[in-house]
């Protein structure tokens, strides 16, 4: 017949195995959140990247194709300059906005 102290012995194993395995499993799961978002950050940054690029041999081909219609190259990249300018103003205005959705995004990522 077991003993209070050799059941109290078992019991104390067991929640020590329980805890053990519990704190693996925490950063078991903690690593793979924090690979499924840095997973996410790095590819969606390669395509900020590429999409840069993209972005500025457009603009610098927009703004050589405006300065010869305007006659003069750098007219072109005034041109191009003022609609950045514009959206700048725009963004200032709005910015809270989009930071609210990116921390939102951001925070429910971590959480699922």
């Amino acid at each position: 017949m077991p003993t209070t102290e050799n059941i109290i012995e078992s019991l104390l194993n067991k929640t020590e195995v329980y805890g053990k395995t519990n704190y693996a499993l925490l950063k078991l799961k903690a690593a793979d959140k924090t690979a499924d978002v840095s997973s996410r950050f790095l590819s969606r940054a390669l395509f900020v990247f590429a999409l840069s690029f993209f972005g500025l041999f457009i603009n610098l081909g927009l703004s050589f194709w405006i300065g010869e219609i305007l006659g003069k190259v750098y007219y072109g990249f005034g041109v191009i300059a003022g609609i950045y300018g514009i959206l700048s103003i725009f963004f200032l205005i709005t910015h809270k906005k989009f930071v609210r959705k990116i921390k939102d995004q951001f925070v429910s990522q971590l959480l699922n």
